[in-house]
């Protein structure tokens, strides 16, 4: 059974705990073809080595059968802290999903099973991690700690998410970001799930990447997972009948056969797309646009990728 039928299996978001573990034992037990090849011979106990580092604690066992050079990690050692940070607005609750569609199928879906699997990933690894939830307020705040009690508590939290649907909740990014720095007070990998909705003009835009590099202070990594549906967000591909278009935000509504625009919108969307990538890379935030028809190996892989450079 291949990982994608397993978790067309498990299809209630009760089992999120169940769904991230078999993402995550998957991606695992396909690590020998992926670049990641050894990690998971001691997943919880080494980290790839960096040159520069002690060679003090190089495992030559694992390095005489991965051929790649690994030091072992001691308890002692001050373990990654991890800050999910989950945009919770109307625009995130999008595509309204129908009876046979799997909840991760949304916007919001997927940003919670997406976290789920990473903090699966932190469990692992015996690392802490925090969760924020914003919209039009800063509906929840958990710091970084490792515990068992912990874990359950986010996934609890995350999972009300999916549950508690609320209309025309507007996004305020740009005050809760910089409210979530604040609360961030020990060197963190920030891990930000948003669709990007806002205001386009420019001083909005530079308002928000004042606050995203706010969430850098103290020498915070951040990594940026834009979440979008890629059918219709981005390639504006809807049939040919006339539509009636409602921002879920603001309640405004307009009227439209949408291949009259669709040329023009996708034009304007990757011009999006790729401002904010330019922007994310002045300030060295980590972009990722990942549509929700996408594997979670994406959200795996980068995230673990980060961490080596984190450090």
């Amino acid at each position: 059974m291949n990982l994608d039928t397993q978790i067309e299996k498990i299809s209630s978001f009760k089992h999120l705990e169940l769904l991230a573990n078999q993402i995550v034992e998957g991606f695992i037990s396909g690590m020998h073809k992926s670049p990641f090849h050894g990690f998971s011979a001691e997943f919880a106990e080494h980290k790839i080595y960096n040159p520069g580092e002690s060679t003090k604690h190089l495992d030559w066992k694992l390095y005489a059968k991965t051929d790649r050079l690994y030091t072992k990690k001691y308890e002692e050692e001050t373990n990654l802290r991890c800050h999910l940070i989950i945009d919770n607005s109307s625009s995130m609750h999008y595509p309204k999903l129908k009876n046979d569609q799997q909840f991760y199928e949304s916007k919001i879906g997927f940003s919670v099973l997406a976290s789920a699997v990473l903090m699966n990933l932190l469990k692992k690894q015996r690392d802490a991690v925090g969760l924020s939830v914003y919209s039009d307020t800063y509906e929840y705040y958990a710091p970084e700690k490792g515990s068992e009690r912990h874990h359950r508590m986010i996934l609890n939290q995350m999972e009300q998410l999916l549950e508690n649907q609320k209309d025309s909740k507007k996004t305020d990014t740009v005050t809760f970001l910089h409210q979530i720095a604040e609360n961030i007070h020990r060197r963190s990998m920030v891990i930000l799930f948003t669709d990007m909705f806002q205001s386009s003009d420019e001083v909005q835009n530079e308002k928000l990447f004042k606050a995203l590099q706010h969430l850098k202070h103290n020498k915070h990594k951040v990594v940026l997972f834009h979440v979008y549906d890629a059918k219709t967000e981005f390639h504006f591909d809807f049939d040919h009948a006339p539509k009636k278009f409602i921002d879920v935000e603001t309640g405004e509504e307009i009227n439209l056969f949408a291949e009259n625009l669709k040329i023009d919108y996708e034009k304007s969307v990757k011009k999006y797309f790729d401002s904010i990538e330019n922007t994310c890379s002045a300030y060295r935030i980590k972009y990722v646009p990942v549509s929700v028809d996408e594997k979670f190996e994406k959200i795996i892989t980068t995230y673990l990728v980060e961490k080596q450079k984190f450090g």
